[in-house]
Order: structure tokens, then sequence, then C-alpha cells
């Protein structure tokens, strides 16, 4: 059997498995502190890090980008209620977007929350194809708290299920298959848990972007 009869028929196998298959992942880092005011006047920059989602893409290392979009499909700085994320991966793919479904900034937590979705930009906006490997029942919340003298940072994914099924998986079914279980399987714990070192203060960026 040649590479393709291979992935043709292991993209069959996942296509009919994987609907089933619902994942939740969790990912977390925390920073203790020797007082309480220490970690109060950092959770402020905690919560920066955590809204600016474009300086992500600067990450040390390797890294995905990140670039926040309005529903008018034009970049923007600063993350709101129901804007788009476009996530590049840092390996030959199309792009995947997310919408961002929900946003809470408090005194002690911050988080916001996202599901994969079709792109805002141009004409492609008017498909019914979710430009994303998981199916958009997926969510992705970002968070942030503060505890006593800790900061903690969380990555939490639910119903993470490939999409690759019907209308909405589109012309992506085979590539969705092909990223969710090989090349994102491997790196997204690597992109996670740098994520949340980096928002309690354990890693930095060092570079404009």
């Amino acid at each position: 059997m040649g590479i393709w009869g291979w992935i043709k028929e292991f993209w069959q196998s996942e296509e009919q498995n994987s609907g089933s298959r619902l994942k939740d992942k969790t990912y977390s880092s925390e920073n203790r502190f020797d007082s309480q005011e220490l970690p109060r006047e950092k959770f402020v920059r905690s919560k920066q890090k955590l809204f600016d989602v474009n300086r992500w893409s600067a990450l040390p290392e390797i890294s995905a980008e990140f670039q926040i979009y309005n529903a008018e499909g034009e970049k923007m700085k600063e993350l709101e209620l129901h804007d788009y994320i476009k996530i590049e991966l840092p390996i030959p793919s199309p792009e995947n977007w997310v919408y961002v479904t929900d946003i809470k900034n408090e005194e002690t937590s911050a988080e916001f929350t996202v599901s994969p979705s079709k792109s805002p930009v141009g004409v492609i906006h008017l498909n019914k194809e979710i430009e994303h490997f998981f199916i958009d029942e997926a969510t992705s919340t970002f968070r942030v708290t503060l505890e006593e003298n800790s900061i903690k940072g969380f990555e939490i994914g639910k119903n993470e299920g490939v999409n690759n099924k019907g209308v909405s998986a589109g012309k992506r079914k085979l590539i969705n298959t092909l990223i969710a279980e090989g090349a994102w399987a491997g790196f997204q714990q690597l992109q996670w848990k740098k994520l949340t070192k980096y928002f309690v203060h354990k890693i930095e960026i060092n570079k404009d972007i």
C-alpha cells in the first residue's frame, strides 16, 4: 500500500470513530509567592497577558500565531466579545478560526471562551464550513485566577472532536483528521503549557510584534 492509500485508510477509520471520541483536556500552571501583596500586583499583568492575544504569537521557541479580528474581518488589537481569532499552526496547514463566546473579568479571576467557527474575512464567511480541525461544539477557555499567595493559569478544552463529517467540514475532512490526530495532538501540550506559564510569569516574551 502506498502512502496515499495508507492516508485514505487512516482517514476513513478516523472518520468513522472520531465522532464518538470527544475529549476534555486541561493544561495549567501555578506560581506561588512569599506574600499576598506581590501576587495581587502581578495578577493585573496576568490579566493583561490573557487578553492580549496577538502577543501570544511571540512566545519563545516554536509557537502558533494568533490574530484578533472583528465581525467585519478587520484586524484588532484588543479582544472583545464576539470577536474572532485566527490561529496559524507552525506547520503547513489551513488557517483555523475561533469565535469568542464569553468574556469575564473580575477582581480575582478573568477568562474568555472560544469555539471553532467560520472565517469572518471576505466571501469565506458566507460558507457553512467550520474553519477549524475541531467541531464547533468544542470550546477552549483561557483563565487566570488569584488565590491568596498564588496565581494560576489554565487552558480548558471541552468536547474536542475532529471536524471531519458533513457540511461543516467541507473540503477539510482529511486535513482536519491529520492535524487533530497527528500534528496538533503532539503540539497541543507544548503550546498550552507554555502559554499558561506565561500567564503566571514563569516565562516572558522578550520581543515586540
